[in-house]
């Protein structure tokens, strides 16, 4: 079992290792803030989420994005 969880624990800083070196997309970005106001959007129309649309953009700007 414990060459299991070694394979493991060694595959996975390369993993985050690669997913470091490419830039991360937008439309990948803050995938929690994005799904809630997505959701609030269709169901409550875009003038009633205000709060869940600045969460999303706050969260944009903490990766770096210009929004």
């Amino acid at each position: 079992m414990s060459s299991l969880s070694a394979a493991s624990v060694e595959t996975a800083p390369a993993i985050e290792g690669n997913e470091q070196k490419k830039p991360l997309k937008p439309c990948c970005a803050c995938p929690e803030t994005k799904k809630t106001r997505d959701a609030c959007i269709i169901e409550k129309g875009e003038e009633n989420c205000t709060s869940l649309i600045e969460a999303h953009k706050e969260c944009m700007r903490a990766l770096g994005f210009k929004i």
